[in-house]
């Protein structure tokens, strides 16, 4: 049985730091471009319609039980899809794959929606949700428990199933590029 996670209500926050002002958010955006993240994209699907979209922010939270956090901004297409799903899968890209990355970060003019999944060949694990062959790794999940964050939801995912290769090199994305880390 699965124990659902909350979140600590007793917590308070540290009033010295309350009335502090926060950068302002181009000063977060440029701060975080020099970040380096791994690229993946986020896939899910009903069985009749396929959504995904590129994402960085992916966490590994807990190995027991083996649990992923994925933060989906609210207004992507995806975003809804997941919801209504409750399931995803985290394809993380191998440098080979950096046209995946594009159709699904909405760079290629023209591709959109479904088309998206034809860069790429594509598979179902346990979930139904698209795992992309030759990715570094593949995360097949289950939706355990959504958070609000502002512009994003936090979707607390458990792993039901992974698919990884060995001989990859990663797809990352830094200050406002694709780049590639060799071995």
């Amino acid at each position: 049985m699965n124990q659902r996670n909350a979140q600590l209500l007793n917590w308070t926050p540290n009033e010295a730091l309350a009335e502090v002002d926060t950068v302002s958010p181009q000063t977060h955006i440029y701060g975080m471009r020099h970040f380096a993240a791994g690229v993946t994209v986020i896939t899910t699907s009903d069985g009749e319609e396929t959504a995904g979209l590129t994402a960085t922010a992916v966490v590994s939270v807990t190995a027991d039980p083996p649990r992923l956090g994925v933060f989906v901004n609210k207004d992507v297409y995806a975003c809804d899809k997941i919801l209504e799903n409750g399931a995803l899968c985290v394809n993380v890209l191998a440098r080979d794959q950096e046209e995946v990355a594009k159709a699904f970060a909405c760079m290629i003019k023209g591709v959109e929606g479904a088309d998206r999944f034809g860069y790429g060949n594509w598979q179902k694990l346990v979930t139904g949700s698209p795992a992309l062959d030759g990715a570094l790794a593949s995360f097949d999940c289950r939706v355990v428990d959504i958070f609000e964050e502002s512009s994003h939801y936090a979707f607390s995912c458990e792993v039901l199933a992974t698919r990884e290769r060995d001989d990859g090199e990663a797809l990352i994305y830094l200050n406002g590029a694709f780049r590639h880390i060799p071995q």
